[in-house]
């Protein structure tokens, strides 16, 4: 399926069309502020396992992350991290970026691997946070690409759905998408470390901090 949605006012029936179907186990398709990404809910692991079937990872070699509506879902799945670090995100987010931070012993379970770390993503978009905040959890997230192809990202949503609608219930489409993909910072160790400059500014995070 096929849905579209206005990122400048995401439709009540289209929200909830698209939280009813990640319920019942839905894999989704959705735009972000960088790249399209696929997501569905953390809570369902045969929804986690048939994600990675699409993307063609096992769930213990996948590069997932969580996608949260805000700051305040953090606490729930990480280790306690410095106020510092806090503050910065705060002024960051939502944003084109992921931060990795220690997990908490929940994720280890959802992404049956024994990774201590998690990255966390709050989009600079209405549409992946609205979803996030009707469904009550975070979506767990990868960006979609397929390195066989010359354009390694997609952008068109029609595009999107054509190549990937066997592999995923439904395909958001929310304009064209972008080809950058987030900057992402390692804070695991309690200091921030770039690991990958995409789009967004990094200057304000490798400045000295208090």
């Amino acid at each position: 399926m096929l849905i579209r949605v206005y990122p400048e006012n995401p439709a009540p029936r289209h929200l909830s069309a698209i939280v009813d179907a990640l319920k019942k186990g839905a894999v989704i398709i959705y735009p972000t502020d960088t790249v399209y990404a696929i997501g569905c809910d953390m809570k369902n692991q045969k929804a986690i396992d048939k994600l990675c079937m699409a993307i063609g990872k096992k769930p213990e070699n996948a590069n997932l992350s969580l996608i949260c509506s805000d700051l305040s879902h953090l606490s729930e799945y990480t280790v306690p991290f410095e106020d510092s670090i806090y503050r910065l995100m705060k002024k960051c987010l939502p944003g084109p970026y992921t931060f990795i931070l220690k997990a908490n012993n929940k994720v280890p379970k959802l992404f049956k691997n024994k990774k201590r770390t998690i990255g966390i993503r709050v989009p600079d978009n209405s549409i992946p946070r609205d979803i996030v905040k009707e469904l009550g959890n975070p979506l767990v997230s990868a960006s979609i690409h397929d390195n066989k192809l010359l354009d390694d990202y997609f952008t068109d949503p029609e595009e999107i759905y054509g190549y990937f609608k066997d592999r995923v219930d439904m395909v958001i489409h929310g304009g064209f998408g972008g080809k950058e993909v987030s900057t992402i910072f390692d804070c695991s160790s309690n200091e921030i470390e770039l690991i990958r400059e995409g789009k967004g500014s990094v200057e304000m995070f490798l400045m000295p901090r208090e």
